[in-house]
């Protein structure tokens, strides 16, 4: 008698136990979250798969922007404020080679969306079912959001920043630009105000993996805007003025994304607060 009992025991906790997981199975998909949880080496391999698709993306952009490298060239050559004069080159191959790196440059513009796609789609296992749907979107606002810091480092930051260097042109000595350092420069630079226009985007993916929140950003302020003058001085010429024209739109892109952190961190809290809740009333019926 005694061991049927305890045997009905066992029997009762494991239906028990069972009914519990099927309820948090059924809450967790009712509220539209991804349970499933892949293995380090799959993760691996899809990161590899992502990566590759990117670098074919760049490739083939490349290789279709070689044909227009010398109108490219025209383009990110038209900031250099000394009209008159022609960049030189020093080496037999270096004009080839600066035609390569330009249809290079090209392909990595053309290929942002491919390439922000591949890269939201890695991390969209991470998200609710309903948000993974607003990835095209995110897509365009990240492209949109790169092209923004690309066309303000062109049209404002490259014109005077090359303006003051070049002002040190003078009766003892004249600037001779090498066309392979003046594109390292340019290119550089556009690329560096495109990512940091990125700083909302990436305030909302470490909030809603729970990385930063609000409070952080804020109480860390005084921090932060030193931060942004350390880099606005490393990333851009030695003028007050190009500094400031990178350090300004970044401490408004912080407030932004002080801003983005508050509303992503209250959408999650009443994620967890109605989950709890249906989790709560699952028990209570069961």
């Amino acid at each position: 008698m005694k061991s049927k009992k305890e045997n009905k025991n066992t029997t009762q906790e494991e239906n028990k136990t069972t009914d519990n997981t099927t309820t948090q199975d059924n809450s967790a998909e009712n509220n539209g979250t991804k349970e499933k949880v892949m293995p380090f080496l799959e993760h691996l391999e899809e990161l590899r798969g992502r990566l590759l698709k990117s670098i074919l993306s760049i490739v083939f952009f490349t290789v279709g922007s070689y044909s227009i490298s010398r109108q490219l060239m025209k383009i990110l050559i038209s900031p250099y404020p000394i009209k008159d004069e022609k960049l030189i080159f020093l080496a037999p191959t270096e004009g080839f080679m600066v035609h390569i790196k330009v249809a290079l440059f090209a392909g990595i513009i053309l290929s942002l969306p491919v390439i922000f796609y591949q890269l939201w789609q890695f991390v969209a296992p991470g998200l609710y079912k309903k948000e993974q749907k607003y990835v095209p979107m995110i897509v365009f606002f990240s492209t949109f959001s790169f092209m923004v810091g690309a066309l303000f480092c062109y049209f404002i930051i490259i014109p005077y920043g090359l303006n003051f260097l070049l002002n040190f042109n003078t009766d003892q000595f004249k600037a001779s630009i090498q066309i392979k350092e003046y594109l390292k420069f340019v290119t550089l630079l556009i690329l560096v105000f495109g990512v940091i226009f990125e700083l909302p985007l990436l305030s909302y993916f470490l909030t809603k993996m729970g990385i930063v929140t609000p409070e952080f950003l804020r109480t860390k302020r005084r921090y932060g805007i030193v931060t942004i003058f350390i880099l606005a001085a490393v990333l851009t010429p030695p003028d007050v003025f190009t500094q400031l024209c990178l350090a300004g739109p970044l401490i408004l892109l912080y407030e932004i994304s002080i801003w983005v952190s508050k509303l992503v961190s209250k959408n999650r809290n009443k994620e967890e607060e109605k989950t709890q809740a249906n989790q709560d009333e699952k028990s209570n019926k069961s």
